[in-house]
Order: C-alpha cells, then sequence, then structure tokens
C-alpha cells in the first residue's frame, strides 16, 4: 500500500513553501513542531480574540479563546479530538450562520483553518505570550565559520542564516565603517582628517579604539537623546491653541548629560518616573521628573483644566506602557484590552500609580544667579544707603531729611493699624487643599477649578471686640507659581489669583463691609472690573486682583459698616472665579479694633512699630528706611533702584512632578469607557494583573512602580531597551512592533538573540554604552550593505541581517551632517532653545503671532537638538524628514521619501547658507595650502567633507564640469549673482563651487547612513 504524507506534515510543508515566497523569517521548517506562540497564536489573535478574547463586555457566546482553561471548560476544543471540538467543525463550516469567523469578519485561508486543526490533533497546547515570560540567556550556538564570528550576537545571527541556507556579507570598507560609527554613535560624519586617519592605521585595535572615543565624546549624548525626547513627547511650548512657550529645556539637558555619563538605565528610569520620591532627592533628580511634565497643557478659556489633566494622565498610562512595558496600554483606556490581558480596571489601576502628584514649577539653584543676584542686590544697597543724600529736593532748600521724615512719621502715625492676625479653626474648600502655617497663614495647594470656594472659620473671643475692620493679605511663597500669591498656573500671568467675592458672617447674621482699600495703585491695564470694592458687588466676573504685582505681598483692608460687638464664629467664604485657575495661594486674615483702617504701602514690621507707642533706635532705622522707600519726594532718585530691581536675575524654572502629601491624596477612579464625565468606583493602585498575580507585591505609588518596571518583575523592561538600541542601529528592531510587545506584534526575528542581549544589558549594569559598544564590535554591524540580487530576492527587508542596514537618517541629523561638512557647526552644548534660520511664513500662521526670531549668533549653528520646538508650527526643515510634534510618544519614526526633502536641502535658506560656507571654507583651504586652486582638489575637498569617501573619477569630472558649467554661465551674464567683491572672476568661482555644493549636499549619500 502507497503511504501517504501526514495532514500535518503536508500543512508544515505548504507553510515553510509560502513563506520562503514572501520572504518570512518567523517561518518553520517542514519538519517543526507547531508552536502555540509562534503559529496558533498570531491566527487568533488576527481572527478570533476579537470577539473571544479579554474583553469581557465584548466577549461573544462567553466564549474566550486566548486560555487554555476557558476554551476547554467552554467545550469548543477537544484536545487531540479534532473531530469532536466545536472550534475545529466551525472553522471547516460551510453554512454561512455557523461558520467561524462569520462572513461579515473576515475568513481565514484554507492553511490556518488546517493549521488550527493539526494544532487541536497535537493536543491544543496553549503556552504562555513569550514577552511575558522573564527572559534567559540561551546558549550560544555554535557555528562552523567561528572566525566570522566576532562575539555572540554574529553566534546567532549565523545559526539562523546557515539554518536559512544564506551566507552573511563580507565586512563593509574602512571608509563606509568609520562614517556608519561616527553618524550612528555621535549624529556627526568624520572629517576627511579623522577619516583617513582610521583608514590608514594598522592598529589592530584601531576599531574598538575609535568606538571607546565616540563613546567618550559629548556628542554622543545630543544624538541619543533625540530618540528618548521622541518618546518623552518633549516640545518647548504647551500644545493645543495657545501653544505658548515653556522652560523645561533643564529636562533636555539632563537626558544629554546622563547619557553622556552612561547613567545605568535602570536609574535613569526611577529618577524620570519618580526622582522626587527619592530619598535624598537633587535638584537633578527634580529636573529629571520633566518626562511626565511633557504632556500638553490647554490653556482655552472654555475648557475644564481638571478634564485636560485627566487627558494629559491617559497620555502618561500610554506613554508609560509604550517606553517601559512596549505595549499598547492605552487602548485598555475605553475597554479591556482586545489581545492584551491587560484589563479597564487595570488601566485605571496603573494610572492611579501615577496620578498621585502635583505639577509644580522648579526653581533650579544656580550658584551663578545666585552671585549674580548678590551682587545686584549690594548695588542696590549702596544705592539706598545714599537716597538720604539727594535731600534737599527740589527748588524748596527747607525739604530736608529730617524735616521731611518728621512729617511722615506724623502722618503715618495718624493711619497705621495695629492688626492682630486670626487663625482659622476650621478651613473647607471645593477641592484644593488649605494647610495652616505657623505665621497664621493658609497655604493652598493641590487640584483647583476656575471656581474655587475656600470657607474659613474663625474665633472670636471677647478680648478681640470691638472689631471695625477685616484684613486679608495675599503673601507670596516660593512654592507657588512665580512665588504667587495666586495659583493660576495657566492661561493667566502665572502666580495670579482673582477673589471675585467675599461674604462674612457671625454665627448666622452677614456682615456688611464699607469703605475697602489696598496697597497698590494700579490695578490690571486700569480695569474698572477689578477695584477692590468689587468683591462685595455679587458679580462673579469682578473682583480683586493684583495686576502686575506678582510675587508681592498684597492686601485688602475691608472696614465693616457695624463693628463687630459680640463674640462668636466669624465665617468667611471666598470665591476665585475666572476663565484660568484663580484662586489664592498663600493668605492670612487680621482683625483691628481702630476705626476708618486703610492699606499701608508700608512692610508689616515698620506699620506695627508705628502703630505702638514704643520707639528705639533700632526701629527708627527700619522706619528711615521705609520713608526713603516711599515718599514720592524720592521718587526720581529712586529710578536706578527701581532699574536695577528690574534687572535681578532669576532662576531659570522647569517643570516637575512632587507627590502630593499623605493626608491630601488624588483619588482615582475607573471611567466608563475611558470618558472623562463618567467616573464610577474609585480605584486603588497597582500594577498590570498579568505581572502581578500577589496584590501585597504590587507598587502602591510611583516611586515603587519605577522600582518594579525595571526589576527582574518586569519581564519586557529588557528587551523592549535592547529592542530599542537595535532599531537605532539597525533601521529596524528584533521586534518590529517598538511600541507592542503584545499578542498583535510580530515575533522577535532572532528570539534567542533577544533574549541573550536582554540579559546581558542587566548584568552589565544596565550600561547604554556598553550596549552599543557590544552591537557595533559585532561583525553582524560590520557587513556591507550592498546586498546581490539574490539576497534581496530572499530577504528584501533584511530580517535575517545578512547584509549591513542602509537607510536615511533623521531630519535634524541631516542638518548636522551638513552644519559639520560646511564647517558652521557650533560646539555650544545645553541652554534655552535656539532659532536657526527657516522660513516666517512657518510661524505666520501660529496662534498669537508667534516670532520665529533668528538668531544671528553662533546659536544660528548649533546642533539640531537644541532648535526652539514649537508644537503647532514645528521646525519646517525637520517636519518635512518625519520629524515629530511632540504632541504623543513616538517610539519610532515614520521614514518617507518626497520630493520635498529634495527641496528643502536643495532651496531652503539655511541649507543654502550652509552650500556657501561649504564653498568658501573649501576655498580658502586652498589658498591657506598654497595650491593652485585646481577645480579637481577644491570638488574633492567639498565631496569628502559631506560625504567622508574620496569621490571616483567619474564623479569628479562630472563635478568639474558642472562648475565649469555654471562659471561660464555666470560670467556671461546668463545666471545672475550676487557681488561680493570687485573681481568678478573669483566672485563667479565663488557662486560656482557654492552651486556644486548645493549638487553634493543633494545627493542620497549625503543623508544616508551607509
Amino acid at each position: 500500500m502507497k503511504s501517504h504524507p501526514s495532514p500535518h506534515l503536508v500543512h508544515r510543508v505548504l507553510l515553510a513553501l509560502i513563506c520562503s515566497i514572501v520572504g518570512a523569517p518567523a517561518c518553520l521548517n517542514a519538519d517543526d513542531e507547531i508552536s502555540f506562540n509562534r503559529d496558533v497564536r498570531p491566527v487568533l489573535a488576527s481572527q478570533c480574540f476579537a470577539c473571544h478574547g479579554p474583553d469581557e463586555e465584548h466577549r461573544e457566546a462567553d466564549l474566550r479563546l486566548d486560555v487554555d482553561e476557558a476554551a476547554i471548560e467552554h467545550g469548543v476544543i477537544e484536545p487531540g479530538d479534532p473531530d469532536a471540538s466545536e472550534l475545529v467543525r466551525r472553522l471547516f463550516s460551510s453554512d454561512e450562520d455557523e461558520v467561524m469567523p462569520p462572513p461579515h469578519a473576515g475568513t481565514l485561508k484554507p492553511e490556518q483553518k488546517q493549521l488550527l486543526r493539526d494544532w487541536v490533533q497535537s493536543g491544543a497546547k496553549y503556552d504562555k505570550h513569550w514577552a511575558f515570560t522573564p527572559p534567559t540567556r540561551p546558549a550560544v550556538p555554535t557555528v562552523t565559520e567561528s572566525d566570522w564570528a566576532r562575539n555572540a550576537i554574529d553566534a546567532f545571527v549565523l545559526d539562523r542564516l546557515t539554518r536559512e541556507g544564506l551566507s552573511p556579507s563580507p565586512e563593509a570598507d574602512r571608509m563606509t565603517l568609520v562614517r556608519r560609527l561616527y553618524i550612528d554613535l555621535i549624529g556627526l560624519p568624520p572629517t576627511p582628517e579623522q577619516a583617513d586617519a582610521f583608514v590608514s592605521s594598522t592598529d589592530p585595535h584601531a576599531y574598538e579604539a575609535l568606538v571607546d572615543e565616540l563613546l567618550q565624546s559629548p556628542r554622543y549624548g545630543e544624538h541619543w537623546a533625540l530618540p528618548w525626547l521622541d518618546l518623552a513627547r518633549y516640545a518647548d511650548t504647551n500644545g493645543y491653541e495657545k501653544d505658548r512657550e515653556r522652560s523645561i529645556w533643564p529636562y533636555r539637558d539632563w537626558v544629554i548629560r546622563a547619557l553622556n555619563e552612561d547613567m545605568p538605565y535602570d536609574e535613569f528610569s526611577i529618577k524620570q518616573l519618580a526622582g522626587d520620591l527619592l530619598p535624598g532627592k537633587s535638584p537633578d533628580d527634580l529636573i529629571a521628573t520633566g518626562f511626565h511634565r511633557n504632556t500638553m497643557l490647554n490653556e482655552e478659556g472654555g475648557i475644564d483644566p481638571l478634564e485636560y489633566r485627566y487627558l494629559a494622565m491617559v497620555d502618561r498610562v500610554a506613554t508609560t506602557g509604550i517606553v517601559w512595558l512596549g505595549l499598547t496600554t492605552g487602548c485598555a483606556q475605553c475597554h479591556t484590552h482586545k489581545f492584551d490581558p491587560i484589563t479597564h480596571t487595570d488601566y485605571f489601576r496603573l494610572m492611579a500609580l501615577l496620578n498621585n502628584a502635583d505639577e509644580p514649577d522648579f526653581a533650579i539653584p544656580d550658584p551663578t544667579v545666585a552671585q549674580q543676584r548678590r551682587e545686584t542686590l549690594d548695588q542696590i544697597e549702596r544705592l539706598k544707603s545714599q537716597l538720604a543724600d539727594a535731600f534737599p529736593v527740589g527748588e524748596d532748600e527747607s525739604a530736608t531729611f529730617e524735616s521731611e521724615f518728621a512729617k511722615w512719621i506724623r502722618s503715618q502715625e495718624t493711619v497705621a493699624t495695629p492688626w492682630q492676625i486670626i487663625t482659622p479653626t476650621e478651613m473647607k474648600s471645593n477641592l484644593p487643599r488649605l494647610e495652616p502655617l505657623d505665621d497664621g497663614s493658609v497655604f493652598a495647594s493641590g487640584d483647583t477649578t476656575k471656581r474655587d470656594q475656600y470657607e474659613l472659620t474663625f474665633t472670636i473671643q471677647q478680648s478681640d471686640l470691638p472689631i471695625t475692620a477685616i484684613r486679608l493679605e495675599a503673601l507670596p511663597d516660593d512654592r507657588l507659581p512665580e512665588r504667587g500669591p495666586g495659583l493660576a498656573f495657566y492661561e493667566g500671568r502665572k502666580g495670579d489669583f482673582f477673589l471675585s467675592e467675599l461674604n462674612a458672617t457671625l454665627g448666622d447674621a452677614p456682615l456688611s463691609f464699607g469703605e475697602v482699600s489696598h496697597n497698590y495703585h494700579t490695578t490690571n491695564d486700569g480695569n474698572p472690573k477689578v477695584r477692590p470694592d468689587n468683591v462685595f458687588d455679587g458679580d462673579g466676573s469682578t473682583g480683586w486682583q493684583p495686576g502686575n504685582h506678582k510675587g508681592e505681598r498684597l492686601h485688602l483692608v475691608m472696614n465693616l459698616q457695624q463693628p463687630i460687638e459680640t463674640t462668636g464664629d466669624l465665617r468667611v467664604k471666598l470665591l476665585f472665579e475666572r476663565h484660568y485657575v484663580a484662586s489664592l495661594g498663600r493668605f492670612r486674615f487680621a482683625i483691628t479694633q481702630k476705626p476708618g483702617a486703610v492699606a499701608s504701602q508700608l512692610s508689616e514690621a515698620a506699620e506695627m512699630i508705628l502703630a505702638s507707642s514704643e520707639d528705639d533706635k533700632e526701629q527708627s532705622e527700619m522706619l528711615r528706611r521705609e520713608f526713603l522707600r516711599t515718599t514720592p519726594l524720592l521718587a526720581e532718585a529712586r529710578k536706578p533702584i527701581d532699574a536695577l530691581r528690574a534687572k535681578l536675575p532669576e532662576p531659570t524654572t522647569t517643570l516637575v512632578m512632587q507627590e502630593r502629601p499623605a493626608d491630601h491624596p488624588r483619588p482615582t477612579f475607573r471611567h466608563h469607557r475611558g470618558e472623562y464625565l463618567s467616573p464610577k468606583e474609585q480605584v486603588s493602585p497597582g500594577m498590570l494583573s498579568v505581572f502581578v498575580e500577589d496584590e501585597d507585591r504590587s507598587p502602591e505609588n510611583r516611586l515603587e512602580m519605577a522600582r518594579w518596571l525595571v526589576s527582574d518583575a518586569n519581564p519586557l523592561i529588557a528587551r523592549v531597551t535592547v529592542n530599542r538600541a537595535w532599531r537605532s542601529l539597525f533601521g529596524a528592531g528584533l521586534v518590529r512592533s517598538s511600541d507592542d510587545f503584545g499578542v498583535q506584534s510580530e515575533p522577535p526575528t532572532h528570539p534567542e538573540l533577544l533574549d541573550w542581549l536582554s540579559v546581558e544589558l542587566v548584568e552589565n549594569g544596565w550600561s547604554i554604552k556598553q550596549l552599543h559598544k557590544l552591537i557595533v564590535m559585532s561583525e553582524t554591524y560590520r557587513q556591507d550593505s550592498k546586498g546581490t540580487a539574490e539576497l534581496v530576492r530572499m530577504d528584501p527587508d533584511n530580517r535575517l541581517l545578512a547584509r549591513g542596514a542602509r537607510y536615511r537618517v533623521n531630519g535634524e541629523t541631516v542638518r548636522d551632517i551638513m552644519l559639520r561638512g560646511s564647517g558652521l557647526l557650533s560646539e555650544k552644548m545645553y541652554g534655552p532653545g535656539v532659532f536657526p534660520p527657516q522660513p516666517p511664513s512657518v510661524t505666520e500662521l501660529a496662534y498669537g503671532n508667534f516670532k520665529w526670531n533668528t538668531a544671528n549668533d553662533a546659536d544660528r549653528y548649533r546642533r539640531s537638538i537644541y532648535t526652539f520646538k514649537k508644537r503647532t508650527a514645528a521646525f519646517a526643515a525637520y517636519t518635512v524628514f518625519d520629524a515629530p510634534t511632540g504632541e504623543e510618544c513616538i517610539p519610532q519614526r515614520n521614514r518617507s521619501n518626497t520630493p520635498l526633502q529634495a527641496l528643502t536641502v536643495l532651496n531652503d535658506e539655511m541649507y543654502f547658507e550652509m552650500a556657501r560656507a561649504l564653498a568658501k571654507q573649501a576655498l580658502a583651504k586652498q589658498a591657506d595650502e598654497d595650491a593652485n586652486d585646481s577645480p579637481a582638489e577644491i570638488a574633492t575637498s567639498m565631496f569628502r567633507r559631506i560625504l567622508t569617501r574620496p569621490p571616483t573619477a567619474d564623479e569628479l569630472e562630472l563635478l568639474t564640469a558642472y562648475f565649469d558649467t555654471q562659471k561660464q554661465r555666470l560670467v556671461s551674464g546668463d545666471l545672475a549673482v550676487a557681488e561680493i567683491g570687485d573681481d568678478k572672476n573669483a566672485t563667479a568661482d565663488f557662486a560656482a563651487w557654492s552651486m556644486v555644493a548645493r549638487v553634493i549636499m543633494n545627493l542620497d549619500e549625503a543623508v544616508t547612513r551607509p
């Protein structure tokens, strides 16, 4: 009897044949066993899990196919018996009412159906998804071509190539390798001299020495910070409609420094997620928490700030999932994840870990700024000490200091008011936390709204009576935006407040107020709606506001129409209502028994002295200073002092996270379908249940979460990190989907290599530099990128790594390459964003008439990572090359090739300036070397500065011929050229070489990593 191959074998052969045709490296050989993770799960995930997966709300027939116990218990799978399995029957059914998947949801290919049948026949074994199992170090394969393999990476790659019947490509030439290393490790090309030194070196360790040199370069951090800032959604503006400027560049600089210092990746991660919670935290640790402050901030007048804070949290959960888990956690915002084991509740428990933080500005301690302030304040004190010498002032010789000071004392004594600070016995608010301080003031913090209400109760005792007036002080505080005294942090001036209404009662009896005054002359633009007496008019749109007096002590004195004559509870209600958050941040109440109280411009201490009967030399000296500070007679003499005070240097601020007080945690709720307006039950903080089965071991705050994410308990962290590094150096990761290691992702092309590198990273102290070195030292990395026709046919996407990677660099690196080649590149590091040249039209349409003030100094040529990044009008030359805007976390940029990219490099003012500089530099070099200005030598110099390698004879002939043609046209007048000197021939030379430079800069090779 003739034997027939088993259906299983037929299926495997057919699958292997199809895979070889399409070039899919994850396919199996014909004799491989069925793997659930590799073969079965992708089919179920793509066709079945949407209706029969983790999401219970959308689960059909109460059937779950992603968990073996559920499927078998349901009875649809009979392991080892496909004929008795309802799953198999439905797969092969011809009845449209029974066939699965149903016709409207798609169909399975015959080989997929057969695969599932064979899987059931083989026992329907389920395996945990590979990404959810901790990596272990696999054995390094033994390879026959051991002389090719330089390290373990090569052994894994070569083993796979051998099994696929392929051979690796030869090593690239040294000129290609030096350019590749420079661009990959520092994002800049080598100079011709640097390239020649490497190529001509006979040192057998020259390659490794160059790698070590580049890893130690400060340019390394500038280059590798860029992909991290894509993940951090870094930008210099808030986003949304108004997109106003923010100060967060210190975070960008922290990233660059951390990478240059090779800060271990676990520490690098913990500081960014929870640096404010670290014991003994430093200012740098706080700056690092800017990672999650990069979320956008909406400043439109009609928004609910709490809603947009919620949306920022949504962004933070998704970003955390992408960066440290490689999972699409954001998909669980509205419902349980369709494919991965992330429940809807899990999502909000993860949010709760991130949600218990306030978001202040942080003034960075700077010894230089502190010294400058001290010096300026010393100058101010010297000038103040000389103010008395300005007397007599004016034409009246009798206006001496002593006479005017005596008059001032008499006038101030009549109005000085003795105030008694009262402390609240009870405080309530709609949302902010009200905290009593030792000086009797109240500090407000936490979440705020556009209509905040404070209610304070004071116990009035017999000794306080009678009370004729109440004083409200608005006090500055370093913890407040711009030192306060208000809580405004967006839309309005930072530190602003707007007291709309003030109501007071004694017991149940309302109090009425009469004359009201405050201690400064001008209000916000003289607006009649912001007079102090408007706090009693019953109109929420009018009130009391500090105007331009932020960071100052302000007070509002309110005289009672009828004095308070009886004891009891005094209740004061404050309403802050504006189109932005405008509540008071720190304030204090006081009472007086003096009739007709008025607000004083004097300091609190000076008013107390004047209101008392005591007088001594020290107090008299204080009063003298107050007189000199406030008297109108010296307004002109004080102008130099005012000018110096206006120039006092302020510390740089940045945006940070700060954990809320233990007694004021922010609750987190599950939101039905992810809607802000649909909060349901409160949830406790916790990690995704797929990773933490024991609730007692789940993180409970941000610091615990950060430490968990970089611990052995997280099976994904090292894989995701290694994959990101691999993608940066090879153009694609071992896992293609950098943001998704879940069920829907493609399996790794080299799973054992991925796990080996992951374990190596952890055991090597989380050193990213050592990981980069390990990769670039491999022969896999050094391969020539030129693929044979056969190799390209068999593996068009280079997934098997049988050749080197060749791809276009990103837009920022394009510019940096040209800046280095043209000799214009500034090596200045750090600081606020700068403004290179770009067409004014790019920002003309942005909200608020934003002006792109192009730099005219060295900042014009800073590295691209320092370019000011405006979200709604991003730098055009980068956007053309697919640079992100900073609105969301980008784990992997798109890479397109469009005519607009070529037009940008050819015609943009910035690149045109570089072309002229390149020509000028080449001509100057020839002159300096007393050469004969050979066109071939000039063309070679320009060519190498951009492309590194020397031009071929044919290329050189084409370039010099092009130069000759353009020069002839210029001299004959066929082309216009701006005069740059008396020598028209020299002018034509320069212009023609500038055009040659543009040609070289626009070669595909100029913007390509070889």
